[in-house]
């Protein structure tokens, strides 16, 4: 019997890692075609989540902003825990060369002035937004960038 599921991360063990971090969670080839999925986590599993407002509002900044730094951003999505977001890229990319992007979008979000589509014209929820709140998550992954590449804590 084979003990590993379909997804991804329920194969990781949340115990080990140590947030913040970007990683590899999964990489397609679709016959020509490379699909990379990130893992870009900001608090720790099962210890701290993001606040749903704060999710909200991270979700449509970061989807807008970081199509300014590269043409490969597929979708951003948050994770159902809230503790990070899955970025779906086209290419074969390493989260050392999408490391730059991450701090690009983060650093355009914490100079803007408004959550981008938040309003019951463009988005289903327009009310549930926390630019506070998604400027100092921003503020909070961006303090610890010289850890992102290093998923599980020290031994």
């Amino acid at each position: 019997m084979n003990d590993r599921m379909n997804v991804e991360s329920f194969n990781l063990d949340h115990r080990v890692v140590a947030a913040p971090y970007i990683r590899v969670a999964d990489r397609k080839d679709l016959g020509g075609a490379v699909l990379t999925k990130f893992d870009l986590r900001f608090t720790q599993p099962n210890v701290d989540a993001l606040e749903s407002e704060t999710v909200h509002s991270l979700e449509h900044m970061m989807a807008e902003f970081s199509r300014n730094h590269s043409e490969d951003v597929l979708d951003i999505s948050p994770m159902g825990c809230r503790t990070g977001f899955y970025m779906l890229m086209r290419g074969d990319h390493t989260p050392e060369e999408v490391a730059p992007l991450v701090e690009a979008t983060l650093n355009d979000l914490l100079n803007a002035s408004e959550v981008p589509a938040a309003n019951e014209i463009q988005c289903g929820w327009g009310a549930h937004h926390s630019l506070e709140g998604a400027k100092e998550a921003a503020k909070t992954f961006l303090a610890k960038k010289n850890e992102w590449l290093q998923v599980e804590a020290a031994a």
